[in-house]
């Protein structure tokens, strides 16, 4: 699992822990038809996955970023260009193979996106225990100054649901904060473990609690009883795709809504909004101006092929174009 020399000497602020990164590549299409020949106009490879999207995003933004994880040594080039190209630190460990592929076929008429994701490399339980203590090892490096830690994604087959719990308790415990963006049972087993901040969408929320939240009422209650288990974060964010995000704490609750943009992709635009969310607290900005610039984030990813965004001057303005309610 060795990696190559880190080039980057400044410490990064944020860590985003890739477990199951990907090379997304993006196919466009216009008029998508199952079951026959479908001509494509363009294709573009990205290195991707949730948590390098994120640093990807953080670092467009003037943020010291590092990611960790696990990387195939047989196709990391693209991810190396990126990190490089973006000065984003590389502590990934390397594992034999490939790094999994995933395709997106992007409707240029209708402007829906289709996502193909592959399942990841399967691990042992003796190579899963191991790249924990590795990515652990390497966190452990990064603490001196690192404020937040961001754990995004599924996980690849064989690695222990209860593995971002894990990290988030041990983060936790060593003075830093977590962001929690997953699904499913990982989800589920990390917020026993208190991470500071939550990002489901609306899809993932319903399925934690197994039932339907098919309006804003439903969601808003969902979210608030997460703030009220113990452990319990201190945000909850839903993001709801063309319905903006909701932005919960013990005591306020909000909506954010962006303008209409020109879509190019939305790929990777909850990613964006998870960096956004922690630029705004490395800002310590308030709950609204948080709500305005996370948003932003998303908005202006919109607008990009895969996961980069505009200069962050452009961000800022955009942000003060976000239109943010009070929910009672």
């Amino acid at each position: 699992m060795n990696r190559p020399p880190n080039p980057f000497a400044e410490p990064a602020r944020v860590v985003a822990v890739a477990l199951n990164p990907a090379l997304d590549q993006t196919i466009e299409i216009a008029g998508l038809q199952p079951g026959v020949v479908n001509r494509a106009l363009r294709m573009q490879v990205d290195a991707g996955g949730k948590a390098v999207n994120v640093a990807s995003c953080l670092s467009d933004f003037g943020v010291n970023a590092a990611v960790t994880g696990q990387l195939g040594r047989d196709n990391a080039a693209l991810f190396e260009e990126l990190f490089q190209r973006k000065k984003i630190a590389n502590h990934c460990c390397y594992l034999d193979g490939l790094t999994r592929t995933n395709a997106k076929l992007v409707d240029t008429l209708s402007g829906e996106t289709t996502d193909l994701n592959m399942p990841g490399p399967e691990f042992d339980p003796v190579t899963a225990a191991d790249l924990l203590q590795q990515v652990l090892e390497r966190l452990e490096r990064l603490m001196e100054r690192v404020e937040w830690v961001v754990l995004s994604g599924s996980l690849p087959p064989g690695l222990p649901v209860d593995v971002y719990a894990t990290i988030t308790a041990w983060v936790q415990a060593a003075g830093a904060s977590v962001l929690l963006d997953a699904s499913g049972a990982p989800l589920k087993a990390a917020l026993a473990a208190g991470p500071r901040i939550v990002k489901p969408n609306r899809h993932e929320l319903a399925e934690l609690f197994d039932r339907p939240l098919d309006n804003r009422e439903a969601l808003v209650a969902a979210g608030r009883e997460l703030l009220h288990n113990s452990p319990a974060p201190e945000w909850v964010v839903v993001s709801l795709g063309g319905d903006g995000a909701l932005f919960l704490t013990r005591e306020r609750a909000l909506q954010a809504q962006a303008p209409r943009m020109t879509v190019a992709s939305t790929v990777g635009a909850g990613d964006a909004m998870v960096a956004g969310l922690i630029a705004a607290r490395l800002e310590n900005l308030p709950l609204a101006e948080t709500a305005q610039l996370a948003t932003a984030f998303a908005a202006a990813k919109l607008t990009r092929r895969g996961p980069h965004l505009p200069r962050p001057a452009e961000v800022r303005v955009l942000a003060g174009q976000i239109v943010v309610s009070t929910i009672d």
